[in-house]
Protein backbone atom coordinates (compact mmCIF):
# COMPACT_ATOMS: atom_id res chain seq x y z
CA UNK A 1 0.00 0.00 0.00
CA UNK A 2 2.54 2.51 1.02
CA UNK A 3 4.30 1.84 -2.38
CA UNK A 4 1.50 2.40 -4.47
CA UNK A 5 0.36 5.48 -2.81
CA UNK A 6 3.12 6.59 -0.58
CA UNK A 7 2.07 9.55 1.57
CA UNK A 8 -1.43 8.82 0.84
CA UNK A 9 -1.19 5.38 2.02
CA UNK A 10 -2.33 6.35 5.71
CA UNK A 11 -5.67 8.02 4.14
CA UNK A 12 -6.92 5.57 1.76
CA UNK A 13 -6.28 2.69 4.73
CA UNK A 14 -8.80 4.54 7.05
CA UNK A 15 -10.86 5.62 4.37
CA UNK A 16 -10.56 1.59 3.93
CA UNK A 17 -11.55 0.82 7.52
CA UNK A 18 -14.41 3.56 7.25
CA UNK A 19 -16.30 1.38 4.47
CA UNK A 20 -15.43 -2.15 6.13
CA UNK A 21 -17.06 -0.37 9.55
CA UNK A 22 -19.91 0.51 7.80
CA UNK A 23 -23.00 -1.41 8.26
CA UNK A 24 -24.39 0.14 5.32
CA UNK A 25 -23.33 2.92 3.30
CA UNK A 26 -25.61 5.38 4.96
CA UNK A 27 -23.11 5.13 7.73
CA UNK A 28 -20.68 7.00 5.50
CA UNK A 29 -22.56 10.26 5.23
CA UNK A 30 -21.75 10.39 9.23
CA UNK A 31 -18.25 10.46 8.46
CA UNK A 32 -17.60 14.29 8.00
CA UNK A 33 -13.86 13.82 6.50
CA UNK A 34 -14.97 11.29 4.04
CA UNK A 35 -17.34 13.46 2.06
CA UNK A 36 -19.07 10.72 0.76
CA UNK A 37 -21.04 11.48 -2.43
CA UNK A 38 -22.85 10.47 -5.48
CA UNK A 39 -21.01 10.90 -8.89
CA UNK A 40 -22.59 12.04 -12.03
CA UNK A 41 -22.36 12.25 -15.63
CA UNK A 42 -19.75 9.35 -17.34
CA UNK A 43 -19.48 8.10 -13.66
CA UNK A 44 -23.25 8.14 -12.73
CA UNK A 45 -23.90 4.74 -11.11
CA UNK A 46 -20.66 5.77 -9.09
CA UNK A 47 -19.60 7.16 -5.29
CA UNK A 48 -16.54 8.74 -4.39
CA UNK A 49 -15.07 8.96 -0.38
CA UNK A 50 -12.33 11.84 -0.12
CA UNK A 51 -8.79 10.74 0.06
CA UNK A 52 -6.91 13.70 0.19
CA UNK A 53 -6.64 17.35 -1.51
CA UNK A 54 -7.90 16.17 -4.69
CA UNK A 55 -7.67 12.45 -4.61
CA UNK A 56 -10.77 10.00 -4.10
CA UNK A 57 -11.86 6.56 -3.64
CA UNK A 58 -14.06 5.79 -6.46
CA UNK A 59 -16.51 2.70 -5.59
CA UNK A 60 -20.05 1.44 -6.21
CA UNK A 61 -22.41 -0.51 -4.80
CA UNK A 62 -22.13 -4.42 -5.43
CA UNK A 63 -26.01 -5.73 -5.62
CA UNK A 64 -27.55 -7.05 -8.45
CA UNK A 65 -29.94 -5.28 -8.57
CA UNK A 66 -28.74 -1.93 -6.78
CA UNK A 67 -30.52 -0.98 -3.95
CA UNK A 68 -33.23 1.42 -5.08
CA UNK A 69 -36.24 3.95 -3.17
CA UNK A 70 -39.38 4.64 -4.76
CA UNK A 71 -38.18 7.71 -6.58
CA UNK A 72 -35.50 5.73 -8.14
CA UNK A 73 -32.31 7.46 -6.45
CA UNK A 74 -29.95 4.68 -4.72
CA UNK A 75 -31.04 4.14 -1.32
CA UNK A 76 -28.01 4.12 0.68
CA UNK A 77 -29.66 2.11 3.98
CA UNK A 78 -29.63 -0.83 1.72
CA UNK A 79 -26.12 -0.71 0.50
CA UNK A 80 -24.28 -3.38 2.52
CA UNK A 81 -21.42 -4.40 0.03
CA UNK A 82 -19.19 -1.92 -1.96
CA UNK A 83 -16.63 -2.79 -5.17
CA UNK A 84 -14.05 -0.28 -5.46
CA UNK A 85 -12.97 1.07 -8.72
CA UNK A 86 -10.51 3.14 -8.31
CA UNK A 87 -8.40 5.91 -6.36
CA UNK A 88 -7.72 8.65 -8.34
CA UNK A 89 -6.85 12.41 -8.83
CA UNK A 90 -10.35 13.06 -11.56
CA UNK A 91 -10.79 17.18 -10.74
Amino acid sequence: MAKAFEQLARKVNQRLKDLTDADTLAIMRTIPAAKCHELTGNRKGELAVDVSGNYRMIFEPNHDPKPKKDDGSLNWEQVTKIQINEIEDYH
